[in-house]
């Protein structure tokens, strides 16, 4: 590789604030959000136009999962306040019973109404908002991250703060901040593969329910949703395996996905469906980046070909939306002070330092193959993830939330998920705002402090 060598220059400070939040997703907003709640003056940093992140940028709906048990929420706080606006805007019947059986609960909305949900309690809180600014660099002062720099229209920019949270999902902040990370699972450092999510329209729900009920060992689906399958209020398909390997064996599908898998979104004959499956590239990477886009849109077409011939009540459907960018599930993770195992997420463990409690399987899309393991913990089960995931070891001032906290391959496969990040993102925003007003880095917060906090606030820890 070749390279050039940039003159010094003078890099104009757009912004000077308590706390700094970079990454608009589920973990970004309600760190943000959690953040200014908390007194502090708090600047959040996005790189699209619009906030919401893998829910509203990638189509990763609906949200699984707020509960451990169907009357055990585990995720409270600023997600469920999300919830309930989208709901009140129309955008959500709320959460129901998962028909997979997956999780205790799923919570389809729509992606348009997340967003103004999310903006609503973005504006009320006084967060100040920048779209369309790319992290480009980390300042530091000493160990301490003081702020970062930013790329945008206005060119190249720097942002001061006394702590800066990192909730881009792939730790970039904390990559150029000096902190060390780990790429995907441990053995070859690859990744659980990108899918790139559409919407279709004019399914007829009616059909595809008399298939299923007629046909019942094609699908995955619990014993609850089969005995129900005409009345359920929405409806979530797992299989169609002998029409996939019909297709698969006429060239008519590829193998890049051994199953339908969709969900029915809020407004009737309006379906989510995650099917593409792009695997052995990188989501920290333009090249592999680009690659997947182009990937992903070509299953895609693939995929709507494949379900208006083959499957039933798809005939006279029609695709409605590809989501502006490819999902990613994973890259890089925080090597933190603490690392959650995937025995610390089957065994249900607790910390005393806990700020965040998950209770979604251990879910992963192989990179291998187009397969899927899901590994589940006892029924009703959680478990905690301790405020020491997200501080890295050799830097201070800087808290990484979100999908890029510290967790193994495995872990992150389950702590992954947007509610589970949603109540990270509102322990960093907390944690973040607490550190700046008793003037101490925030590894050096006192849990049990956070903790009381979190609770006060309505979440669960």
């Amino acid at each position: 590789m070749s390279y050039i060598v940039e003159p010094k220059r003078k890099i104009p400070v757009a912004g000077d604030c308590d706390v700094l939040v970079c990454g608009g997703g589920a973990a970004g907003y309600c760190a943000a959000v959690a953040s200014a709640r908390n007194g502090a003056r708090t600047t959040l940093i996005e790189r699209h136009g619009f906030l919401g992140g893998s829910a509203t940028q990638a189509l990763v709906l609906p949200l699984m999962t707020f509960h451990a048990a169907p009357d055990e929420q585990v995720v409270k706080g600023i997600g469920e306040e999300i919830v309930q606006e989208v709901m009140r805007l129309g955008g959500s019947p709320g959460h129901l019973p998962d028909p997979l059986g997956c999780a205790a609960t799923f919570t389809p909305a729509d992606p348009e109404w997340v967003k103004f949900a999310i903006l609503k309690l973005v504006h009320e809180s006084k967060v100040q908002l920048h779209f369309h600014s790319f992290v480009a660099g980390a300042l530091l002062t000493g160990r301490r991250v003081s702020g970062v720099v930013v790329e945008n229209k206005s060119g190249r920019q720097a942002f001061r703060a006394q702590v800066v949270i990192d909730a881009t999902g792939d730790g970039d902040v904390a990559e150029k901040a000096g902190a060390r990370l780990v790429h995907g699972r441990a053995a070859d450092g690859k990744t659980q593969p990108l899918t790139l999510m559409f919407r279709m329209y004019g399914v007829d729900a009616a059909a595809v329910r008399r298939y299923v009920r007629e046909n019942p060992r094609e699908f995955v689906l619990t014993d609850e949703a089969r005995r129900d399958i005409e009345s359920l209020p929405v409806l979530a398909v797992s299989g169609f395996f002998g029409l996939v390997k019909k297709a698969q064996a006429a060239g008519d599908f590829g193998g890049f996905r051994d199953r339908v898998l969709y969900f029915e979104m809020p407004k009737p004959g309006e379906v989510m469906v995650n099917m593409t499956r792009v695997g052995n590239l990188s989501g920290v990477n333009a090249r592999d980046l680009s690659a997947a886009e182009l990937a992903g849109l070509a299953q895609v077409q693939q995929s709507v070909k494949f379900l208006k011939k083959y499957i039933p009540g798809f005939s006279d459907a029609a695709l409605l939306e590809v989501a502006a960018q490819i999902g990613v599930r994973e890259t890089r993770h925080l090597a933190g002070r603490y690392t959650l195992t995937a025995e610390d997420v089957l065994a249900g463990r607790k910390f005393a330092d806990g700020i965040a409690r998950g209770a979604f399987p251990i879910d992963i899309h192989s990179p291998d193959g187009s397969g899927l393991t899901m590994k589940k913990m006892e029924p009703g089960a959680c478990y905690d993830i301790p405020f020491r995931c997200m501080l890295p070891k050799e830097v201070e001032g800087l808290l990484v939330t979100g999908r890029a906290i510290s967790a193994t391959y495995e872990a992150s496969a389950s702590s992954r998920l947007s509610p589970t990040c949603m109540a990270l993102g509102e322990a960093a925003g907390t944690a973040a705002a607490l550190a700046v007003k008793r003037k101490v880095w925030p590894s050096k917060l006192d849990p049990e402090l956070l903790r009381e906090t979190l609770r006060r606030q309505g979440a669960v820890v």
